[in-house]
């Protein structure tokens, strides 16, 4: 009953959101618009500083909590397994099709639109830091209080296995400090739902800062890029979907009864991040182990965007086809090949996708100053990429859960049902 009350306070905020930045935006002057935006926005940094100040002690002590119950280290090799082969699977989807409708529907071609690169100098500085290098420092963490501290969540959750493992070899003796560390994550889950009732005001100034600095007339301009662009998510979504069918049967269906406000936050705030907490909570509401949640969503954080891999096969070869530059299909397989390990080093990275964009573009011969064309409406295809990332996590985690031989209960229903008689 609650996750519907959230849900509805959403899609009004998000409705009030688009109205009152489409009505700054052709009501008001340009200096107007400039200090709206930049003020409403606070209302979406709020809710995402909130969230970021619950998401390392709930990947430290759910992850550690995970690892130390399964007891046994084959099973964490082997969930760790199955959850990798499925994020590189999927990984390799989600370029797949990315490159087959960027190919069959060609949004780059008969553009005639001057690129003012000045826009995107700072994603053209950054692209140097994609390396080995980057990928390492990013990956091992040379203080856990540093990493921490600025919420790098690849480096919490290499420290989280480690510690995890120790405390499972700790044996009885480590006992006490798993309890403790499994009511620090149950504390952490009731400040998420205090947390959670700032969405709607972080959605509200998200969406009507965005509207009012754009306004309606850039969807007009970019009309074929965003129609290609959804097309090629909804296949993702469709590909996903039937995998899960595939796996779960019909409780699919109730899954994404439960994600559904999670999946509408990430839309409206355009960060996957921001509902970990919340995913987490609705995961093992659905049903699906503590300890596989804790162990493969943390994971999935750092190795399973869905989203965000079709779009940056899509983006680069959008770029290409701008130039007027030919890829033969062997070159877009070594892009592919490519993104597929670049992509995997982003954590921690403002803006990563586009930052993988440019980086790529670099390395085929693509002029990375075109990212400075798709830069203005980024911001709403990020929208569906971190709804996508969010589906694909859930997905995984359940998926996950089915094959290490746990079969979600259905007593979801049953509850439901007594507490709307209530």
């Amino acid at each position: 009953m609650k996750n519907n009350k959230l849900f509805v306070a959403i899609i009004v905020a998000l409705i009030i959101g688009v109205a009152l930045g489409g009505y700054v935006h052709y009501n008001t002057s340009p200096e107007f618009i400039k200090s709206f935006s930049t003020n409403i926005k606070l209302l979406g940094t709020i809710f995402i500083r909130l969230i970021q100040m619950i998401i390392a002690p709930l990947v430290f002590s759910t992850l550690v909590v995970g690892i130390a119950k399964m007891g046994d280290m084959k099973m964490v090799g082997r969930v760790g397994g199955r959850a990798l082969g499925w994020f590189l699977t999927a990984s390799l989807t989600s370029l797949v099709i990315g490159c087959i409708v960027v190919n069959i529907m060609k949004p780059g071609e008969g553009l005639n639109i001057e690129m003012d690169a000045s826009s995107a100098q700072d994603l053209l500085k950054n692209q140097a830091s994609l390396t080995l290098e980057h990928f390492v420092n990013h990956m091992i963490p040379k203080s856990v209080f540093e990493a921490f501290s600025t919420n790098e969540i690849l480096q919490i959750v290499v420290f989280s296995i480690f510690f995890g493992v120790a405390l499972a070899a700790y044996g009885k003796q480590g006992e006490m400090i798993t309890k403790a560390l499994d009511k620090i994550s149950h504390v952490v889950l009731i400040m998420v739902g205090y947390v959670m009732w700032t969405a709607p005001l972080g959605v509200l100034g998200t969406i009507s800062a965005a509207v009012a600095t754009y306004g309606f007339g850039i969807f007009a301009l970019y009309v074929k890029y965003l129609v290609a662009f959804v097309l090629g998510i909804l296949l993702l979504w469709i590909v996903l979907c039937l995998v899960g069918y595939l796996i779960l049967g019909k409780r699919l269906f109730d899954l994404l009864r439960h994600i559904k406000a999670p999946l509408l936050i990430a839309f409206s705030t355009t960060s996957s991040e921001a509902v970990f907490p919340k995913l987490v909570e609705e995961l093992e509401k659905f049903g699906a182990q503590p300890k596989i949640i804790s162990f493969t969503l943390p994971l999935g954080y750092s190795f399973n965007l869905d989203g965000s891999m079709m779009y940056m096969t899509f983006a680069s070869l959008f770029i290409a086809q701008v130039y007027g530059i030919h890829m033969p299909i062997e070159k877009q397989i070594l892009m592919l090949l490519v993104l597929m390990l670049t992509s995997k080093g982003v954590a921690g990275v403002p803006r990563a996708s586009l930052i993988v964009v440019v980086a790529t573009c670099s390395m085929f011969g693509i002029p990375p100053e075109g990212i400075a064309l798709i830069l203005p409406i980024d911001h709403f295809c990020d929208m569906a990429r971190s709804m996508t990332n969010v589906l694909g996590n859930a997905l995984s985690t359940v998926a996950v859960d089915k094959w290490e031989g746990h079969i979600a209960v259905e007593q979801e229903y049953t509850h439901d049902d007594d507490h709307h008689k209530a």
